[in-house]
């Protein structure tokens, strides 16, 4: 795993981490990792984006696509 080495921080920072990671029942190094995988999740906004991305490309690749709810159905039907 790589390792990420952040300098110049103040002490004021640095003991607002240590606060918080004890208040979550850390260690500051995982508190740190919390805080980073937390920033860096994908936001639902960003979400919403990409899956617009993409219905627009889609669309632009003249592909057609059919609702498969009546060949589910079709299919439910002949069981």
């Amino acid at each position: 795993m790589a390792q990420l080495l952040v300098r110049d921080i103040s002490d004021r920072i640095v003991t607002e981490l240590k606060k918080r990671a004890k208040r979550n029942g850390r260690s500051a190094e995982a508190e740190h990792r919390a805080i980073l995988e937390q920033a860096l999740k994908p936001s639902a906004a960003d979400f919403w984006r990409e899956a617009d991305r993409l219905r627009n490309e889609l669309q632009e690749s003249c592909r057609m696509f059919t609702d498969s709810t009546k060949f589910i159905r079709q299919d439910r039907d002949r069981r």
